[in-house]
């Protein structure tokens, strides 16, 4: 625990803070509605053209694109976010100079200038693509770097005495790395991964700046043809919320399921900033502990191994 249990007379503090805090919130709220009423945007005319049947498929064309492009940006940063994993976690100082120099590059560029760089430049410098593969390949470079973060902090998570145990049954530092150690941290890592697809599924509508029709878009060009640009904006943000909270949703489930079965918790990232902070702390774990659990995860493995590999069983005497 952080912090002793509030008394009686701290529980009553809390609750007068509680309630004070929703009556400024509800004051806040009717006072908002009721300069929306003043000026006509809760007018009845202003929100049906969002019940028409082409506002709507055209809006659910923006969230399809949307979609479309965010499940394409994961994919391709998942398999370079856990190349630059291992690259981070090789032997050899060339690898690790070359991932973590990418990582710490982009993990600090500003998304927005990866979009309008890869939008406005890269067409001058002869590289001619549909807008679509502009955006993707701005959210991929960006999000490869985060996910390379994520990956490594899942990786480091995992008791060293896994990887020891690998060797002395005879794999090699990428045998073990790729046939123990990472299915094992992949289970850790899938909360945050569908945590960072929510941070991707946002960012798409950066596509705006390069004129890229994805929701927001359309809902500005809905909002100025009608011109109704807060029910507008509004519809689409219902739109994102729905879909983050699908996500969100399967997030949990995952996580859940897999302190069921495995025992075991996610590898939990707030923020870009936090990436670092995590790989420390699973860096700095106490060494003695993991001596002391590894000789158990060699035998564990061990018991493992001659049930599958006849060859790895001691010679009968």
């Amino acid at each position: 625990m952080l912090a002793d249990a509030l008394g009686p007379r701290g529980r009553r503090r809390v609750r007068l803070v509680s309630v004070g805090a929703m009556a400024v919130i509800a004051a806040v709220l009717v006072i908002a509605f009721r300069r929306l009423a003043d000026t006509g945007q809760l007018d009845a005319a202003r929100w049906e053209p969002l019940t028409e049947g082409a506002v709507i498929r055209f809006l659910l064309n923006g969230l399809l694109a949307t979609l479309q492009v965010a499940s394409v940006a994961m994919a391709l940063a998942m398999v370079i976010g856990a190349a630059l994993a291992l690259g981070r976690l090789a032997r050899t100082p060339v690898l690790r100079l070359v991932a973590g120099a990418y990582v710490e590059f982009f993990r600090g560029f500003p998304l927005l200038l990866l979009v309008l760089f890869a939008g406005l430049a890269l067409p001058k410098y002869g590289l001619d693509l549909p807008v679509f593969w502009y955006l993707v390949l701005a959210l991929v470079v960006y999000n490869s770097a985060i996910l390379g973060e994520i990956f490594r902090a899942g990786i480091l998570s995992l008791d060293k005495g896994q990887t020891e145990a690998a060797h002395a049954l005879g794999f090699s530092y990428w045998q073990a790395m790729l046939t123990v150690v990472v299915p094992q941290a992949a289970r850790r890592m899938v909360p945050a991964i569908v945590s960072q697809l929510i941070t991707l599924l946002k960012d798409t509508s950066l596509g705006f700046v390069i004129a890229f029709p994805e929701l927001l878009r359309r809902a500005r060009n809905t909002g100025e043809f009608y011109q109704n640009p807060l029910q507008s904006y509004f519809a689409a943000a219902l739109l994102y919320i729905l879909v983050n909270l699908v996500l969100s949703r399967v997030a949990r489930r995952l996580e859940i399921r897999q302190r069921r079965r495995y025992g075991a918790g996610a590898i939990t990232v707030a923020g870009a900033e936090d990436l670092t902070v995590t790989a420390v702390q699973a860096e700095a774990a106490n060494p003695r502990a993991r001596s002391r659990r590894a000789p158990a995860s060699r035998s564990q493995w061990t018991r493992w191994n001659t049930w599958w590999w006849p060859a790895a069983r001691p010679a009968q005497r």
